[in-house]
């Protein structure tokens, strides 16, 4: 008799069928995602650091590295990166929240649309408290009346043009490479659920653009770039080939 499958309400056969205990070295949700441990190890972190630590000492000047991320730039501050890195070696931040590089004009006109009657503006929680040229906020006209929600995803937003078919619903995008796409696929899901009361404000931005013109501005003095992970993985490596051809910083 052959048994084909285990089923785990039927404490008899798993008692003879008794399987190995596995050990897990990483997340249990995937068998392929590793390295949770191993990126919190103080021996892998002393080694990395004694490596670094020989190789500035043959620097012939200080350098400054830019990431341009704000992953990386939270898991630098939460990590506290910059304090452990030798004094030749500087970490400074670059454009990369996508709140943070939404521009004062952005969010004027994001409160002018969001005041108008009949409009239901959708946005991301953070942009909420962010301020316009005259201190107001989405938070603040939503508290004086206007229809300001805050949505998880974009496909949110769509879904909410479905069940207020009277409105226009506005929402408005942010955000660099990676975020433009899903954008684009919540206006390919409304075209094709015959949706028409769906609108978005785009104000996402490129990074080779931004990258260029940091690039150009001599007293920054960048001598690298920790390019963005999710961004790069969009737009792919030879995206920055124009920083290596000219020489001028380094790119990882």
């Amino acid at each position: 008799m052959t048994i084909s499958f285990v089923m785990p309400v039927l404490p008899s056969i798993k008692s003879i069928l008794k399987r190995p205990k596995r050990v897990w070295h990483c997340s249990r949700r995937s068998s392929i995602m590793k390295y949770i441990d191993e990126y919190r190890s103080p021996e892998l972190v002393q080694g990395l650091l004694q490596k670094i630590n020989k190789r500035a000492a043959g620097l012939v000047k200080p350098i400054t590295i830019m990431e341009v991320c704000g992953s990386h730039t939270t898991a630098i501050g939460r990590f506290g990166i910059r304090q452990l890195l030798p004094d030749n070696i500087r970490l400074v931040s670059g454009p990369g929240c996508p709140v943070c590089v939404t521009s004062i004009e952005d969010i004027d006109q994001a409160l002018w649309l969001a005041a108008q009657p009949n409009i239901i503006f959708a946005i991301y929680g953070d942009l909420l408290r962010v301020p316009g040229s005259h201190g107001k906020s989405l938070e603040k006209i939503r508290a004086a009346g206007a229809q300001v929600k805050t949505v998880h995803s974009v496909l949110d937003a769509v879904a909410l043009a479905k069940s207020h078919p009277e409105q226009k619903i506005v929402f408005m995008g942010i955000g660099f490479e990676t975020t433009s796409p899903t954008v684009a696929a919540a206006v390919l899901q409304a075209q094709k659920l015959g949706i028409t009361n769906f609108f978005i404000f785009c104000s996402h931005k490129l990074m080779p653009p931004v990258m260029r013109l940091l690039l150009a501005e001599e007293e920054l003095k960048i001598d690298g770039f920790l390019c963005p992970g999710h961004v790069s993985t969009i737009i792919g490596a030879q995206a920055y080939d124009f920083i290596i051809k000219t020489n001028r910083a380094a790119v990882i």
